[in-house]
């Protein structure tokens, strides 16, 4: 698979019995090069319409006081974790650096979180109550969708789908004229319901389990988050269990890469600061339509 390309590691040590010239060999998940198809769609248009999609967003939860304010408890937690984190990202995108970060939660019984291009992260209320989530299963969600940002997944499927709208509308979009100007616009305002394939999730899983890891959090996590997102599903539609893969093949994709993530997770500094999942009384009030 394009994706899912992932290399056991070897040893110094073992290098040098064989007589073979050492070699420097990364640590972690290994995954395979961007698709060029994302190069059909700046970047920067990507980011932008992001950021004006998550300003709308978080607008229409505050003007229904559901947006949780920066005091909240659990945007302390949220935006602890992601502090721990972020540093680690900048490895898989050059750009996150000079990202402007946010994290926000939403007033929502909806199970989900997502991370849009940019580093617009939100996690609605639901997924923190109704999964009663460790800090080690909010970075394993957190990682996760950060890689979808980081790895230009969202990029990546508008230029899949401005390809197949065929070379006239592929040159009038890069110019920002005619209706390929008109289909990237509206390609833009789909960035908060986009889907992702089972290539693009896979890859999200173990990027996101290296970066937990690598900030302390453990990423043998990744196996009881998917556990109850699997028994959540059964109770009612799971937003993040809308793509694929199923839930055994996530746990034991995760179960196969763990000793690649052990070690990272074994010596990073781990978190001064440990949290629990949302009390009954706090949950941003929610004002139904």
């Amino acid at each position: 698979m394009r994706r899912r390309s992932f290399v056991a590691l070897l040893g110094g040590a073992s290098l040098a019995a064989t007589g073979l010239p050492s070699a420097i060999a990364r640590e972690g998940v290994e995954v395979a090069p961007p698709s060029q198809l994302s190069k059909l769609v700046s970047a920067e248009q990507v980011e932008q319409a992001a950021a004006k999609q998550y300003n709308q967003m978080l607008g229409q939860a505050s003007g229904k006081r559901a947006l949780a304010p920066a005091n909240h408890p659990q945007v302390v937690r949220l935006r602890y974790i992601a502090e721990r984190l972020i540093p680690h990202t900048y490895e898989w995108n050059k750009h996150a650096r000079d990202w402007r970060w946010e994290v926000n939660l939403i007033g929502s019984k909806q199970i989900n979180a997502f991370c849009m291009p940019g580093g617009k992260i939100a996690f609605y209320y639901g997924i923190l109550n109704e999964l009663k989530l460790t800090d080690d299963e909010v970075a394993m969600i957190m990682g996760h969708e950060m890689t979808h940002a980081l790895r230009e997944h969202a990029r990546e499927q508008m230029g899949k789908t401005m390809a197949t709208r065929g070379a006239i509308e592929i040159g009038s979009a890069l110019l920002g004229l005619g209706s390929g100007g008109r289909l990237l616009a509206d390609m833009g305002g789909q960035l908060l319901t986009l889907r992702f394939g089972r290539e693009d999730e896979s890859e999200a899983d173990l990027v996101g389990l290296e970066l937990a890891a690598r900030g302390g959090y453990d990423p043998r996590a990744g196996v009881t988050l998917w556990q109850k997102m699997a028994a959540a599903n059964k109770r009612g539609t799971v937003e993040l269990l809308s793509t694929h893969p199923s839930g055994p093949t996530r746990i034991s994709d995760i179960e196969l890469n763990l000793p690649k993530v052990m070690p990272l997770y074994e010596r990073a500094d781990k978190p001064e600061r440990r949290f629990g999942p949302p009390t009954a009384s706090s949950a941003p009030e929610e004002r139904e339509r």
